[in-house]
């Protein structure tokens, strides 16, 4: 029988999975062409989810259930807090455009983006091998799907298969490293697995073996150099919306698999995998940021930057063991978590704008098109302003704040070999400014292809507004979601 402790780490998970069915049962009965029933049904589970998992963070308790299979605890909790957010922003914005294209003639949208997230939850809740796979798989079939969802656009279909064929390999590479783990430490329980790795009493050249599989079926996820392939096609062939939604929340479901399994399960090796970030890192910037420079194209120039961003992202889950002394970890670890909530938070606004401008019957997908968007709309060119110098790192926004964090935790190693990196990230950074500031070149001092103003739903504009000024705020005041992150890590690498 299933103890009471148990459930409790799951309800937030079980509210989700009944409240879906719910909503796909009751879409069959909807007239609406707009699915407004659906929707504001959709944005109030979203709403309850994201209550009950910040509450569950706010005690700070981490519980186990399931025979040690699920974990509660605050950085999970916070995680999927702000996945279900970033969800509900997606959805706001992606409303009219998807709308516009015969996106919702059915609930798909909203039952499969629910689906997504219930696979993310599992992802973050798993202490156990099978049970993160379980997740990541749930996770990745409903976002074919959603790539896939504008049957008669040939360039969308292309890129869910794509997405489709690289996935399966990447998901292929990590089953069979997680199966080598396995197989070298008899369990698939994660805290089992480190006690195993700690005892030094397995074979370590098969641990290695089987922790490169697992980096770079991680690094497929992140979408980290050279591993990158499928992010540049699948966010220019994917319908916006659809772009944003797989291109937001699913990074803090990464996020927490790569701790799952890296930190919590894997951190005797961490010499061995920090080599294989830090590589990949390196691999990220270069290619992320050189490629950027030459891109027309605003989707695609956003999917080479998520490319940079998430090389930013794993030089902080680089120093965390320095000699192995893990006194620097919890700063290492809290910037990077610190790092990938930001960049969701100005992804969202980044591809709001886009989304916003493409209501008016084409894609707004060139560079070209923002020309003159700030005679057209200074609110909406300021929002993204905001968020390309966010993105570049340019204070006082939190894109600079949170970059100085994974900058601080390199430089704090006192490691020659990290210094060195940082060094190397900045280069990189001030490369990646010109591509940033490129954008808000053509809004404010381009003339306007169209003298038509930009119009939004209510709904739309109020988000979007307190989506740029967030940004901002967290730039100007940082201090209380890096404690949140440094506390969530802090008890996470106390279990």
């Amino acid at each position: 029988m299933i103890d009471k402790l148990s459930w409790m780490t799951i309800y937030p998970e079980v509210v989700l999975l009944i409240m879906t069915c719910v909503i796909a049962l009751l879409d069959l009965a909807s007239t609406s062409p707009r699915r407004t029933g659906t929707y504001i049904l959709t944005l109030l589970t979203l709403a309850i989810v994201a209550v009950l998992t910040g509450f569950n963070a706010s005690l700070g308790k981490t519980i186990y259930g399931f025979g040690g299979m699920v974990v509660s605890d605050p950085m999970g909790n916070w995680l999927k807090c702000f996945a279900t957010l970033a969800l509900m922003v997606t959805l706001v914005y992606g409303r009219p455009y998807a709308g516009d294209r015969g996106m919702l003639q059915g609930g798909e949208l909203f039952t499969m983006s629910l689906l997504a997230l219930l696979g993310m939850f599992v992802m973050m809740s798993g202490s156990n091998f099978l049970l993160i796979y379980l997740g990541l798989e749930l996770l990745t079939l409903s976002s074919y799907a959603l790539v896939a969802l504008r049957r008669d656009n040939a360039v969308a279909s292309e890129a869910a298969m794509k997405y489709f064929v690289l996935g399966a390999m990447a998901s292929g590479f990590l089953l069979y490293g997680l199966s080598m783990m396995y197989g070298a430490t008899g369990s698939l329980d994660i805290n089992e697995v480190f006690k195993a790795i700690a005892s030094r009493q397995v074979n370590h050249q098969v641990l290695v073996f089987g922790l490169v599989f697992i980096v770079a079926g991680l690094a497929f996820k992140v979408g980290a150099a050279p591993f990158h392939m499928w992010v540049p096609d699948v966010y220019q062939g994917a319908p916006t919306a659809i772009t944003l939604m797989i291109g937001a929340a699913p990074e803090l479901a990464a996020f927490a698999i790569i701790i799952r399994l890296l930190v919590e399960g894997l951190l005797p090796l961490a010499i061995d995998w920090q080599q294989m970030l830090a590589l990949l890192a390196i691999a990220s910037l270069l290619v992320g940021n050189l490629a950027a420079i030459a891109q027309t194209n605003l989707k695609r120039m956003l999917a080479y930057s998520t490319i940079a961003q998430m090389g930013f992202m794993l030089l902080g889950l680089v120093a965390g063991v320095v000699n192995g002394n893990t006194y620097n970890a919890q700063f290492a670890y809290s910037a990077a978590m610190f790092y990938i909530i930001t960049y969701v938070l100005t992804t969202l606004a980044s591809f709001g704008i886009i989304l916003l401008l493409a209501r008016e019957g084409f894609e707004s997908e060139e560079i070209t098109d923002l020309a003159g968007l700030n005679q057209r709309s200074p609110l909406y060119a300021g929002v993204m302003a905001i968020a390309m110098f966010s993105l570049a790192g340019i204070p006082p926004l939190v894109g600079f704040y949170a970059k100085l964090a994974v900058l601080q935790a390199l430089i704090a190693s006192g490691q020659g070999l990290y210094i060195g990196l940082a060094v190397f990230a900045v280069v990189m950074s001030l490369i990646g400014a010109f591509y940033y500031i490129r954008v808000v070149k053509v809004m404010y001092f381009d003339a306007p292809v169209t003298a038509s103003t930009v119009s939004a739903p209510r709904d739309v504009r109020t988000v979007l507004t307190l989506n740029g000024a967030l940004i901002l705020i967290l730039g100007i005041l940082p201090g209380g979601l890096m404690t949140l992150c440094a506390n969530a890590i802090v008890a996470t690498l106390a279990t």
